[in-house]
């Protein structure tokens, strides 16, 4: 019984504090904040695998309707040449942020004439974030972003959340079948591994943790691969941004276990 009136005390004055997205509530917490880390964690599964030859991204997409256009659903996407963006929660948010992004790249090029640094890229996105209540913007944004790619420093991998925190990490999952997908890829996952083992390992995962059966249709992948030492200039950058071909998608697929990992 004390249990239940302390929760429903809690449920009470949470409701008073969840209207200001600039309120915190008496645990220290903006409760508009965790709503919209919530609505992340409703998102389709994104992962991304950093290894030393680039970074791997691959995303779940939902075919709720067979009069869908599969084409027509982006969960990830292009932000420069060598720098790729997955995406989990509102997509519409996202595109906000992606926008954003692109700008600040492109401004970038054309001020200092180099390609510009991810995690520059990713403090610029985590600044928006942060700014929510300010402006258009009256709520936090409903997405979370992997974003990954390659610059002088090598291969790297950004998680941004709703809350404006960006973090790097080596292999990360974001979505509704993060915490197994994030368990699997513990498991798994290491620094040596190359390029296509990564791929292999984020469809492997995909395909564990996906409520429909996995197919070339319902994911998608991309890679932004280092370039060699010979190939890296001002204009080429240090590494490139590639999106798998259905038949790629399909070929990989083929080879994945039929067991859970």
């Amino acid at each position: 019984v004390g249990f239940k009136l302390i929760l429903l005390s809690y449920v009470r004055n949470a409701a008073e504090y969840d209207h200001g997205v600039n309120t915190f509530d008496p645990r220290g917490k903006l409760l508009q904040v965790e709503y919209a880390i919530e609505a992340v964690k409703l998102g389709s599964t994104a992962i991304g695998i950093q290894t030393a030859e680039g970074v791997v991204l691959a995303v779940e997409k939902r075919i709720n309707s067979s009069l869908l256009v599969p084409s027509s659903v982006k969960k990830l996407v292009k932000l420069d040449a060598h720098i790729g963006c997955a995406m989990s929660g509102l997509v519409a948010d996202a595109r906000t942020l992606v926008d954003l992004a692109r700008t600040e790249t492109q401004n970038h090029w054309f001020t200092y004439n180099e390609q510009m640094q991810i995690k520059s890229v990713v403090q610029c996105v985590s600044d928006v974030c942060m700014g929510f209540g300010e402006g258009s913007m009256a709520r936090p944004y409903g997405v979370s972003l992997l974003v990954g790619g390659v610059d002088e420093n090598g291969p790297a991998l950004y998680h941004t959340d709703p809350a404006g925190t960006m973090k790097r990490f080596q292999a990360k999952a974001i979505g509704s079948g993060c915490e197994g997908a994030q368990t699997q890829l513990q498991e798994h996952y290491n620094k040596s591994m190359k390029i296509h083992e990564a791929q292999k390992l984020a469809l492997e995962v995909l395909k564990q943790v996906m409520e429909e059966k996995i197919n070339e249709t319902n994911v998608e992948l991309a890679s932004i691969v280092a370039l060699p030492e010979d190939q890296v200039s001002p204009v080429n950058g240090h590494g490139v941004f590639q999106v798998a071909t259905s038949e790629e998608k399909k070929a990989i697929i083929s080879t994945l276990s039929a067991d859970v990992l």
